[in-house]
């Protein structure tokens, strides 16, 4: 019987597409070795593993492929085990993530955080002032999905104020959060704008993702861009 990691290496390269490989790497700076699987199929082979022998499977990956690593992710999100053994995988997951994209679907599929809010809250707070990127990133997006409510955002945003770090996707994903606290608490947010510790980029991103939401009306979007800040310095890379 070949080892479990060969399996689903196996079953990838079937999924794999080379047209979509390309729209992929366009889409994903940093990431290497896209074999170019689609998400239905990544969903597929995630169920699949998450009932199958997914401690093997964890202990085998080599990590070659990006969907390899995306796959380990999003298995984690659908374990049925005790919130601290997922803790424990995410927790050596998160070195793994190198990209927005890897970032970003692990922490959608975390969806456990809902009925385990406090302790995935301080789980979170280990990662919240890391120096490195995408452990930041991590928990800004952990946050911004799962803790905009009456309990949360005030701290959340202040949070934010203390992270330092001049990595791009740090910042956007700061500025996504604080955009999306506007739609769902507005008054709460404006406030926050009004007076904040925000980097110029940051703070003018984050103006810029309130106006982008259909939510805010017109007149709440004229009084969002007055707010722009005129000493913030341009930033030139793409992403989100």
């Amino acid at each position: 019987m070949a080892e479990i990691y060969e399996r689903y290496r196996e079953k990838l390269h079937t999924f794999a597409e080379p047209k979509y490989q390309k729209f992929m790497a366009s889409l994903i700076p940093g990431a290497e070795n896209i074999l170019g699987v689609r998400s239905p199929d990544m969903k597929k082979l995630s169920k699949e593993l998450a009932k199958d022998d997914w401690r093997a499977y964890f202990e085998q990956n080599r990590d070659i492929y990006y969907e390899e690593t995306l796959l380990q992710g999003s298995v984690i999100g659908l374990l049925k085990e005790d919130i601290e053994v997922v803790l424990t995988e995410a927790r050596r997951y998160i070195p793994k993530i190198t990209n927005w994209a890897l970032c970003d679907s692990f922490c959608g599929g975390l969806k456990l955080t809902k009925d385990n809010k406090t302790r995935v809250w301080a789980f979170l707070m280990d990662y919240v002032n890391s120096d490195k990127p995408y452990e930041i990133r991590f928990a800004v997006v952990m946050m911004l999905i799962y803790y905009i409510d009456d309990e949360h955002t005030a701290e959340m945003l202040r949070l934010f104020e203390d992270i330092k770090n001049e990595d791009y996707y740090v910042k956007m994903a700061v500025a996504w959060a604080v955009s999306m606290c506007y739609v769902n608490q507005p008054e709460l947010t404006i406030n926050y704008l009004k007076n904040n510790r925000l980097d110029d980029f940051t703070y003018n991103k984050s103006l810029q993702k309130i106006c982008e939401s259909i939510k805010p009306s017109t007149e709440e979007k004229a009084v969002i861009k007055a707010m722009r800040r005129r000493t913030a310095k341009k930033n030139g890379h793409l992403g989100v």
